[in-house]
């Protein structure tokens, strides 16, 4: 699966997209997001309110509960404000 990260999620993760396989037992987006904050530094750090962030599925905005596989291109970002 490719994860994308975005604007200070980016930041605090320290890099823009990585490529790995799917996590044994991770099968949707809550899943996947709480084991990427179980990797600790960076990422539980930006990932440390997750009620906060929006994800998309292959370029589709989606909730917690949506299924995710190795095909994937997951990107998280953060909230977006208007101006």
């Amino acid at each position: 699966m490719k994860l994308l990260y975005f604007a200070w999620l980016r930041v605090r993760i320290g890099h823009a997209e990585e490529d790995l396989a799917l996590p044994a037992g991770v099968h949707d987006v809550a899943g996947l997001l709480d084991w990427l904050r179980g990797r600790g530094g960076g990422y539980a750090e930006a990932l440390r309110d997750v009620a906060v962030v929006r994800v998309a599925v292959n370029q589709e905005y989606v909730g917690r509960d949506h299924p995710i596989s190795d095909r994937d291109e997951v990107a998280i970002f953060p909230p977006m404000t208007g101006g």
